[in-house]
Parts: C-alpha cells; structure tokens; sequence
C-alpha cells in the first residue's frame, strides 16, 4: 500500500517526511545482508527485533557497547564519500563488546542531518551494514532525524550501539593474567576514527586541495584515502583467538592510545612492558608527527600507532593463538610481555 503520509507544513520547515521513506526503502537491501535467515520483520518498525538462541550457555550476560565515528567525519564530507564511515561505527562498538568475550548480537545506528538526501542516508546505511557482515552481527534497525537549522544541509552525524552475549563462565577475566604472559599486536588500518581534531589541526585537512593527490611517503597512495580508512572490526578474529588459547586481556586502542586502553585490560601488580621497536607503525602517522611536531610520547597516548587491539594470552599458548589469528585473515605479532610492576604499562 502505498504511503499516503505527508505534510506541506513540515516540508515548508524543512523536514521532508517523504524523503525519509525513500531512504528507508533505499538501505533495506543493505540491511538484508546482514540478517539474511533470521525471519526478521521488514525494517520500519518501531522496535528491533532479534531471536535470542543461548545454546548451551549457562548463564548468558549481555554485553553492550556505543560510539560514534567523530569529527573523522568532516573527512566523509570533505571527500564526498559516505559509505566507509558506517563501517568506523559498527567498529567502534563491536570492537569494544568482543573486548569482553562476547560475540556481537545486534546493532542499531543514528543519523543525525541537516537535510535527508535519501541516496546518501541510504549510503551511509551500506557502510553501516557491511560493518555488520564483518562483525557477524545483525543490523535490526535505527533512526535517521533531519534536523534542519541544527546541522548545515550538507552535514550530519553518526552513532550507534551494538549488543553481544557471552557465557559468565567465559568472560575475559584479567585476574587471571600472569607474568610471563605474552601481548598481541592486531594490526590497524591507519588512525581509525581517534585523533581526528589533532589530526585535523597539525595536517589543515580543511585547508588542503590534495586530498585526493598521491603521496609518496604514503607510497602512492593519497592523505584522503589513508585517513578516511574504515576502522577494522576484530570481532572474527579476537573470538578465534579466545577458543584458541588462555586470553587473559583485549584492549581496542581507540582514543588515549596505548597508556589509556591497554592498561584497562591489564590488573593491579602487573606490567605489560611493550617493545616499541617491534610495532608495526603506518607512515601516516610518521606523516603527522613529523608534520605537527608531535613528540612520540603524545603520539602513543593519542593513537593506535599501528595496533588496533590487543590480546594478552598466557605464555605457552603463543603459537595456538598466533595460528588462529593468522587463519582468521589477522597479520598479528607478539609486541611485549607482562612482568610484575606497578605501572600497568610501560614502553621501552
């Protein structure tokens, strides 16, 4: 049947209930990939639904997690390209919940514009749900506003939040971590979607004709393309690692880098000491600190450097929870050790 609903007053303010039914019918084939064999409802709703199936656990707790992709946005609108950031979304949350053990359910996101341009919602929502396909999750639903005189017509924001589950048995527990114990480097695509401001400001993103120039340091490839690289989702590799080996710790490196994130994962009476020289660190970020004159210190409390996430695993299962990483897609490699200490992290 068709949408009879539509209101010329509305319009006349600047919100275009019409076009927010095309976006709708727009972003449902992106949707499907992500809940194909469900038997879930068509998306629109007024809730979400999803067919909870616990198996064989014994006491199932939920996990949840959510995020927003941040000013890394202005790269989407300087770059005119909307259909990666939706993966730096789902990223975000799904990345934080598998920190946990948990196994990512479902998502739902919210977008925020200025105006609601149906084909770039619905390209917006491709990201969102190719983020889903990598993290296993479904894409159950969201809420797209358009709120003019709030947000410039051409602008718009994204955030989102994922749920997981995961027996209590077999949460990440960290007091079980002991010296001895071995750090694994997951490796980042680049920035993800922390530091921006900083990034924004040292690099004058806003300023620059060349996003779209190659550059050579960057080995051809151009500082848009570098910076606007979606976050990766660890989700696949990181539940490999766990029915792989003892994992004691996960930490995704988002915001505050290494001395913020890795600690959280890390107990009281413990030090996981990691080895600079062995972290692979992308040339984007020897382009911004050469180019902001930032010190190493301020770059490792503010970027990933080149770990997206780390997994603390006990020492003789090393190699196990190597070869599954390895198998699940994931080039990753040992960067440190945990002794007894105080500190919770200390780089040398």
């Amino acid at each position: 049947m068709a949408n009879i609903s539509r209101s010329d007053s509305y319009a006349a303010a600047g919100v275009d209930i019409t076009a927010g039914y095309k976006a709708v019918e727009l972003m449902k084939k992106h949707i499907a990939r992500t809940t194909e064999g469900m038997g879930l409802e068509d998306i629109g709703g007024f809730g979400g639904l999803f067919p909870l199936k616990m198996g064989a656990m014994k006491e199932p707790v939920l996990v949840s997690g959510t995020d927003g992709v941040g000013t890394k946005l202005r790269l989407a609108f300087l770059m005119d390209r909307h259909n990666t950031v939706g993966i730096d979304c789902v990223a975000m949350s799904v990345n934080d919940v598998v920190c946990c053990g948990a196994k990512p359910l479902f998502f739902l996101d919210y977008i925020a514009c200025g105006k609601n341009v149906p084909e770039k919602i619905a390209s917006i929502v491709e990201g969102v749900a190719e983020g889903c396909v990598q993290a296993g999750c479904a894409l159950i639903g969201g809420e797209t506003a358009e709120m003019p005189g709030f947000y410039p017509e051409d602008e718009y924001d994204l955030a989102g939040f994922a749920v997981g589950i995961a027996d209590r048995e077999k949460l990440i527990d960290k007091t079980a971590m002991r010296p001895g114990d071995a750090v694994i480097a997951l490796p980042s695509s680049g920035p993800h979607s922390n530091g921006f401001s900083l990034i924004r400001k040292v690099l004058r993103v806003e300023e620059r004709a060349d996003l779209h120039a190659p550059v050579e340091s960057l080995g051809g490839q151009s500082l848009g393309d570098a910076l606007l690289a979606p976050t990766r989702i660890y989700v696949k590799p990181a539940l490999a690692a766990i029915e792989s080996a003892q994992v004691c710790g996960i930490s995704h490196i988002t915001g505050g880098g290494f001395y913020e994130n890795i600690p959280r994962s890390v107990p009281e009476g413990l030090t996981a000491v990691i080895e600079k020289k062995a972290v692979r660190t992308p040339a984007i970020f020897d382009l911004i600190a050469r180019e902001g004159n930032i010190p190493e210190r301020d770059m490792f409390n503010t970027f990933n450097m080149g770990v997206g996430m780390s997994v603390i695993v006990r020492g003789k299962d090393v190699d196990n929870a190597l070869s599954a990483l390895h198998k699940s897609g994931c080039d990753a490699y040992v960067i440190g050790e945990i002794e007894r200490g105080d500190e919770k992290i200390r780089l040398g």
